[in-house]
């Protein structure tokens, strides 16, 4: 198929599928190919009987935490986040705001019950998140996130890096463990910490829960972040943070550490 022929193709299906079907178009469209854990569903996107998007809905690490947070009393049955969402490149603008239009409407018909679809845009990667602006998430502000690059340029979440602090641990002969990697272990790896800001979003399913908002320990608005809004932070020496004037250069095809992860979902692909 030519662009011409995507471009006539018209989204107009969701249906559940299995990770073995949903992963090699994660792998192919997905700037990251790590996959979140606690994924409940994997949602395929057709138009006119092809596959062309992924939507993947569960939790964070953290999943009655989150809403706890930002609903006191809450608790993990009220929502889901979105975990993975990528498109065919070939598809036409647009797309994906359709694709999270169908998606909502499939929550609402399959899971009455949810009464929030929360995400988070990376702009540690240069995400402000305008596909959920385009689709009226609403905004809930920033937090600093860190990330570490290894010296092969991979995108390294603090939660992957158990290994490397092992291996940290033994570098400095310490018997108690290292939770965060010491300034001359990354040097001598050639590994940089970096900070930058995840920004949060939420789509209320019905009149309640909009209302609901009202309650939130966070002010929900259409004030969207652009790209004027990123801003990411070096802390490989430790001490304060090192503000840098453009996005740190990662390599988002390198999965190294992440090995694990993806070998799991590519075995189950073959």
């Amino acid at each position: 198929m030519n662009a011409d022929d995507y471009a006539k193709l018209k989204i107009n299906k969701v249906k559940e599928i299995s990770k073995v079907e949903a992963y090699p178009l994660v792998e192919k469209y997905h700037y990251s190919k790590v996959m979140p854990r606690l994924t409940k569903h994997y949602l395929g996107i057709y138009a006119d009987d092809i596959l062309v998007g992924i939507l993947t809905l569960g939790w964070g690490t953290q999943p009655k935490g989150t809403i706890n947070k930002l609903f006191p009393g809450s608790d993990t049955s009220c929502y889901y986040e979105i975990g993975k969402m990528c498109m065919m490149d070939e598809m036409p603008r647009n797309s994906e705001t359709q694709m999270l239009s169908l998606v909502v409407k499939w929550i609402k018909e399959n899971l009455p019950q949810k009464e929030f679809l929360y995400t988070w845009a990376d702009g540690i990667v240069g995400k402000p998140g305008y596909v959920y602006q385009a689709a009226n998430f609403l905004y809930g502000g920033f937090i600093w996130t860190d990330v570490y690059i290894g010296a092969d340029g991979e995108k390294i979440h603090p939660r992957s890096s158990s290994g490397l602090l092992e291996e940290n641990r033994i570098f400095l002969k310490r018997e108690n463990r290292v939770f965060w990697m010491t300034p001359d272990f990354m040097k001598h790896k050639g590994i940089r910490r970096i900070k930058g800001k995840m920004f949060r979003y939420i789509l209320p399913l019905s009149k309640k829960a909009r209302r609901k908002l009202k309650t939130s320990t966070v002010k929900w608005t259409l004030e969207h972040p652009k790209h004027d809004d990123l801003q990411w932070k070096d802390a490989s020496k430790g001490g304060k943070a090192k503000i840098l004037n453009k996005m740190p250069e990662f390599d988002l095809e390198v999965v190294n550490v992440n090995k694990k992860n993806v070998q799991s979902y590519k075995k189950g692909a073959d």
